[in-house]
């Protein structure tokens, strides 16, 4: 089975500019989403939502090339066969694997010990825990010479730092006492083109990650959005967030990803989940 737009059935690469960029799925999972807006104007929005209240959402990451940067953007889940796997499964009944990221990046050519740098969008474990890989019972590090990035106070200030049985103690721990891991407190280019924007809400140290390059622009914007319902309504907000924050984080994003017409992707939307941000009376996705 081939992509659309080229891969396997879980990779699919576009040319954005002069970036190769390839969006990696690691699966499916199954979400029930708590909105803080009306339940009735929730399930009117999300057509696909089963009588139970739950939709299906993906799980996705990116690799961009970049002249000499060799980027992976929120090295996402642990192998499918690792035990960390087990014990996600456990807390996401329903969860369908892919082959997912080192499968996706052999396919690409990609040695991990190539790879320059590590952008992740937030501290939630679906998003981060791949950087590690389980050998011989031990956590090591997956791209050994990568600069790994996260939000300053995703990492600075949480409070699962503290707990050593937590994945972020576990796995950004290992990637910290390497030496590989580094804080964004605002706007910073990370590689020529590259930039890391912090946009809380989801999480107060979230960020979004940009590539400009020859005239276009692409965004992989983690968490901002996790579902299209809420580019058109951006005062949707997951419980337990940041309502104000997330607001305005979502405000500037879609008025920029609008005026820009940069191509962009959000970790939950269905593979490939390419797409855009249109202006209309307000804003709406399109896949693309």
């Amino acid at each position: 089975m081939r992509a659309a737009d080229g891969g396997t059935d879980f990779v699919a690469t576009r040319r954005i500019g002069d970036a190769t960029t390839t969006v990696i799925s690691e699966g499916t999972l199954v979400w029930a989403p708590k909105m803080q807006a009306p339940a009735e104007e929730v399930r009117r929005a999300i057509p696909e939502l089963t009588d139970t209240g739950t939709l299906r959402l993906g799980l996705n990451l990116a690799y961009v090339a970049l002249g000499d940067a060799s980027i992976v953007i929120d090295p996402g889940c642990d192998d499918p066969e690792s035990s960390w796997q087990e014990r996600f499964a456990a807390k996401w009944p329903g969860l369908q694997r892919s082959a997912g990221l080192r499968a996706g990046l052999a396919h690409l050519g990609v040695d991990p010990a190539e790879v320059t740098h590590v952008l992740i969008t937030h501290a939630h474990a679906d998003h981060f825990a791949g950087v590690t890989v389980e050998r011989d019972g031990h956590d090591a590090v997956r791209f050994p010479r990568a600069t790994h990035l996260i939000g300053g106070r995703d990492w600075i200030d949480n409070p699962a730092r503290h707990d050593p049985a937590s994945d972020l103690a576990i796995r950004l721990g290992t990637i910290d006492r390497a030496g590989l891991l580094e804080v964004v407190e605002e706007t910073r280019e990370v590689a020529p083109g590259v930039a890391m924007i912090p946009t809380p809400g989801e999480t107060p140290g979230h960020c979004v990650v940009r590539i400009r390059t020859a005239g276009e622009s692409f965004y992989y914007v983690g968490d901002l959005f996790h579902h299209a319902c809420e580019v058109a309504h951006p005062d949707w907000v997951p419980v337990n967030r940041d309502v104000a924050a997330a607001r305005a984080s979502r405000s500037w994003m879609l008025a920029e990803a609008a005026t820009s017409g940069a191509t962009v992707v959000f970790s939950h939307e269905r593979f490939p989940a390419w797409g855009r941000i249109v202006a209309a009376g307000g804003y709406r996705w399109e896949r693309t």
